[in-house]
């Protein structure tokens, strides 16, 4: 990338060239969209889970950098804390026995970054947050040692202009300040990715949309924070305000956070890149020399760095991807939503679950975004952060004129969107053996009203009844999670207690 911007002390002039160029890129994407120049999807699906170092103790590790020294293998890469890594797994072909291959990869994988970091007295931990993470350890020293971390932050945190305030209300309260961003490395997450067309871009990014909801209430897994019991998913909450550029007259003033849900359905992928440098200043105004719109006049196809690199500024839960590969471009669906964890068992299950679900949703005739207002969406993905499995959620009932009630969100995946699901992937051409195995562990949570987050909240609680004091609870509650992790059982068999 020809860069013609160093990555510090950005002028004003940058910024003003920068928002020229994500112009220029922006009427590339319309042009490109309009040409139905796209790479024709082959079902293909991807996955990247982030993953925390801890000790035998329970406590975090700050140790990314020996560990990926130890794996030495392009599919782990850093993530912003030192006590964070990323697992990026190949893409996959939706189809067949897909689901058993990609835990089987998962499990191996896995098995191994765990026994390299090992050596260094740290093992792998996929959770949403680690619940023995202390103010302390999320801190500006432990920002991995990559210049992009280092340069985002510093921008964020100019753009800001004051300390962030991190202010979550649940089962107790958390009130603290940072002088970073740092405190977003506790947020370890599932990304699931879908390669689409434009034509169905819109149906498959509003039907993820509408179901962000039912994946949190099933898949909650991040109920502790600096030792605080807050949200059954309290990722959204810190992820928002580790990341808030707006001080509090503008927050007053109603700007949008750059992380966000959304406020409306959308008509195409072209909207959501138009939302983002409408609504968003640039972060990171580095250009490349590439002039989109030439590019396109003879006959090729811009790679749009500046409008990637934007993108990758703004926090969606389910977020728009462009794509380039050998000269040919494609989109896909980020979804984003889940935690990490806490089985390779759960991971593959939440991933069957969203893929039949959103693929059945996509095509049905009365799609669920044209019977459920939009406000109802981000008001169900805000319960279902705060309550998990036990929420209820807003969902249009059977039938023409049959309206939007709530539901207990167990009673809604049960009756209505498990079915949903299964014909989905049979849409897929997923061989049932794998489509029941895996949306039966789904049922199975929630006849149990069971998820890594109501594991992880009893679990304690029982350690606290037993005469732990907080800080050895959280730390016995992270040990007994992370050897279940290890043996592998799906969470919704784990015993509560530590021993």
């Amino acid at each position: 990338m020809g860069e013609k911007v160093v990555a510090e002390g950005f002028g004003l002039s940058d910024r003003q060239r920068y928002r020229r160029k994500l112009q220029q890129c922006l009427a590339g994407l319309a042009r490109l969209l309009a040409d139905k120049r796209f790479d024709r999807p082959r079902n293909l699906m991807g996955l990247e889970i982030e993953l925390n170092l801890a000790g035998a103790d329970g406590m975090p590790r700050m140790v990314n950098g020996e560990v990926l020294e130890r794996i030495a293998s392009p599919d782990f890469q850093t993530e912003l804390g030192m006590f964070n890594l990323e697992v990026n797994i190949a893409p996959h072909r939706l189809g067949g026995r897909v689901f058993d291959r990609l835990a089987e990869e998962l499990r191996t994988g896995l098995g191994y970054a765990d026994r390299k970091a090992r050596e260094v007295g740290a093992g792998v931990v996929m959770i949403g947050i680690l619940p023995t993470l202390a103010q302390r350890d999320l801190v500006f020293e432990n920002l991995s040692a990559v210049d992009r971390y280092t340069l985002l932050n510093d921008q964020i945190v100019a753009a800001r202009g004051e300390d962030f305030v991190l202010d979550i209300q649940g089962v107790e309260r958390l009130t603290c300040t940072s002088t970073s961003i740092v405190p977003e490395a506790a947020c370890t997450s599932v990304q699931l990715h879908l390669q689409v067309t434009p034509a169905r871009f819109a149906a498959v990014w509003n039907a993820a949309q509408a179901v962000a909801a039912v994946q949190i209430a099933v898949g909650a897994n991040s109920p502790f924070l600096f030792g605080h019991e807050l949200w059954r998913e309290s990722r959204p909450p810190l992820f928002q305000q580790a990341t808030d550029t707006r001080p509090p007259e503008l927050q007053a003033q109603g700007v949008r956070p750059r992380t966000w849900f959304g406020e409306r359905w959308v008509d195409s992928a072209y909207d959501l890149f138009e939302e983002n440098l409408r609504y968003f200043p640039p972060l990171l105004p580095i250009c490349d020399e590439e002039d989109p719109l030439l590019v396109l006049d003879r006959g090729g196809v811009p790679r749009l760095q500046e409008l990637v690199l934007h993108n990758g500024t703004v926090y969606r839960w389910n977020r728009p991807v462009y794509g380039w590969v050998d000269g040919v471009p494609h989109l896909r669906v980020e979804n984003r939503v889940l935690p990490a964890g806490p089985t390779v068992t759960d991971v593959v299950a939440n991933a069957a679950f969203y893929y039949g679900l959103v693929r059945a949703l996509a095509e049905e005739t009365r799609p669920v975004w044209k019977r459920l207002p939009f406000e109802d969406a981000a008001a169900n993905f805000d319960a279902a952060c705060r309550h998990g499995i036990e929420s209820e959620l807003r969902w249009p009932r059977p039938g023409r004129s049959g309206g939007v009630a709530s539901i207990p969100a167990v009673r809604l995946v049960l009756d209505e969107l498990l079915p949903l699901a299964a014909a989905g992937l049979d849409a897929w051409h997923v061989e049932p053996v794998d489509r029941d195995f895996y949306l039966g562990v789904i049922e199975e949570r929630c006849r149990a009203r069971v998820n890594g987050a109501s594991w992880q909240a009893d679990t304690f609680h029982k350690a606290l009844e037993a005469g732990l004091d907080r800080d050895v609870a959280l730390a016995a509650t992270t040990r007994r999670y992370a050897e279940l992790m290890h043996a592998g059982e799906p969470v919704h068999t784990w015993p509560v207690g530590i021993d």
